[in-house]
């Protein structure tokens, strides 16, 4: 009887061993996203990781004229940016910034913002406020879309109190936005999203145009690496 009761015994403790395993596993809740990282996972966020490289010419065309525009590559892991004109190339690492090399960076930080706004309103959390969402009329195709009002501190940065109201589709794809310079009640720019492209699973808007159809700030030369 001693075998029995021995086998019995053990089994109590497996099946007790088992059951306080099971009681320990604990499922998190899945976190609810914010509209800004919806937004940005709309236009490929989840891929920005993978990024190496990223390359684009901003340009502003006004009428007839085209603008000749700022050619940049930009290595973020490195946080390493080369400017390119007519006159040649200048490099430099954020991270080590002088005053020779300050008027470059605010040109750079002025180009990425437009290139990458979707992307920004998550970089940018810590240092903006970002309203909760609600219906309004677009300012330049009078589209019923969301709206957002992204609202910068006023310290810190190169622009500090400027405020940007973004209006995106079902989709959470930006298609317009109104700038406004110092938190304004005026808007000091309003244009259009538009022409969006994939890199490499980023979507870029190419072409930003006013309501008038005379100004058209777009992007060129856009090339995204991956790893």
């Amino acid at each position: 009887m001693k075998p029995f009761y021995l086998s019995f015994i053990c089994l109590l403790v497996l099946l007790s061993c088992k059951s306080e395993k099971k009681e320990d596993i604990t499922i998190e809740p899945e976190k609810e996203l914010t509209i800004a990282e919806k937004i940005a996972n709309a236009h490929g966020y989840e891929n920005w990781k993978n990024v190496s490289e990223v390359k684009f010419t901003f340009r502003v065309d006004r009428d007839t004229l085209g603008g000749d525009g700022r050619f940049w590559t930009w290595k973020p892991k490195e946080d390493i940016v080369i400017f390119t004109n007519y006159t040649g190339s200048f490099g430099f690492t954020r991270s080590q910034l002088d005053s020779t090399k300050v008027g470059y960076d605010k040109a750079f930080i002025n180009d990425k913002f437009w290139f990458l706004v979707p992307f920004q309103l998550v970089w940018d959390a810590p240092f903006a406020t970002i309203s909760e969402p609600k219906k309004m009329e677009s300012p330049i195709n009078k589209e019923q879309l969301s709206m957002i009002t992204v609202l910068y501190g006023d310290e810190g940065g190169y622009t500090p109190g400027d405020a940007y109201d973004i209006y995106y589709d079902e989709n959470y794809l930006i298609r317009e936005w109104t700038y406004r310079q110092g938190n304004s009640p005026e808007p000091s720019l309003s244009n259009t999203f538009e022409n969006y492209q994939d890199f490499n699973g980023i979507k870029i808007a190419i072409d930003h145009k006013k309501d008038n159809g005379n100004w058209n700030l777009n992007f060129t030369d856009v090339s995204i690496t991956l790893e």
